[in-house]
């Protein structure tokens, strides 16, 4: 469970028994804290992704309960395309139910596209939605999943991500709607990070192979919270940051703190020929989350977390849409 009270300074793994042999690590610099926190005063949130489809919903939910692993959203990769409306409203309720958000990402992409640059060394644009149908497709894909009353929606694409801002201010999307930048295209430097916020990022993932310097740099120029994967699915780099927990959040705040899994099959898109392999990875990765926490909890770093069922980003740096 998360602590209620921990230490005014948490500390760090194998403190005092480096410290005993001549090898204690340098104080924290508190100018490398992030100042920012999400609307509710909490640092942190947590999300378990790859969650696809109802089943895996439900699956996820009974692994938290029986683990006492606390989820403010879960996030969805295979796309809107690929649920039916009931399979979406199953979603829907059952997450509103638990008081979690629900994340699902919108529509095609280059890399599912019959584009070749993206089969070539340099990925060409990768998952970025190529040519007016497939901007026109993840446009479909949002108004279609907030009519199913998604709050939530996954983006690849600046492009997308800029309509879809705009939509929202106009009120075509309803204006507690949320945006989240997917991984797959995650900005890596401060000036991109505020650049996507300004577009209309609610959150932003930023790929898990940047530095803790990296993230004080990235909070000097942006508030906009961080999607973080504690640990990373093989293609996106397999990166275990577990040990990295407490400053990912003094640094990244706000910050989701992400439960993935490395070393495990690609399940996008899904079907139910790969039922097994999604049900079993979502039970892993909330144990994963369970492991977080525990670590977090030992290091007496457990305190911020938001309360559950927040969702919002609080007032965040736009770009105009007049």
């Amino acid at each position: 469970m998360v602590s209620e009270t921990a230490p005014a300074t948490p500390r760090r793994p194998g403190d005092s028994a480096l410290a005993s042999l001549g090898y204690a690590a340098p104080a924290d610099d508190p100018a490398d804290a992030s100042p920012h926190a999400f609307p509710d005063g909490g640092t942190w949130r947590t999300e378990i992704p790859s969650v696809e489809g109802p089943e895996a919903v439900h699956t996820v939910l009974k692994e938290a309960a029986q683990l006492s692993v606390p989820i403010h959203r879960i996030s969805q990769g295979s796309g809107v395309w690929m649920l039916t409306d009931a399979e979406i409203t199953e979603m829907v309720d059952a997450c509103a139910q638990a008081g979690v958000e629900l994340c699902l990402f919108t529509g095609p992409r280059g890399t599912w596209d019959i584009g070749a640059g993206t089969r070539t060394s340099s990925g060409g644009a990768g998952l970025r939605a190529r040519g007016h149908g497939a901007l026109a497709g993840c446009v479909e894909d949002a108004l279609r999943a907030a009519e199913l009353g998604v709050k939530c929606l996954l983006v690849a694409d600046e492009g997308v991500l800029w309509l879809l801002n705009r939509l929202r201010a106009q009120g075509t999307l309803p204006a507690d709607t949320t945006f989240k930048v997917s991984a797959l295209i995650g900005p890596v430097n401060p000036a991109s990070v505020a650049v996507h916020e300004g577009l209309g990022a609610d959150s932003v993932n930023i790929p898990s192979d940047l530095t803790l310097e990296h993230l004080t740099e990235i909070r000097r120029a942006s508030r906009v919270p961080l999607d973080f994967y504690l640990e990373a699915p093989d293609d996106l780099g397999g990166y275990v940051r577990m040990y990295d927990i407490a400053e990912l959040i003094r640094r990244g705040a706000p910050i989701y703190l992400k439960f993935g899994l490395s070393r495990a099959p690609g399940i996008y898109p899904v079907g139910g020929h790969l039922r097994d392999v999604t049900l079993d990875t979502a039970r892993e990765r909330v144990r994963r989350g369970r492991l977080a926490l525990d670590l977090l909890s030992r290091l007496g770093a457990d305190t911020g977390m938001s309360p559950l069922g927040s969702r919002l980003p609080g007032t965040l740096n736009r770009f105009t849409t007049s």
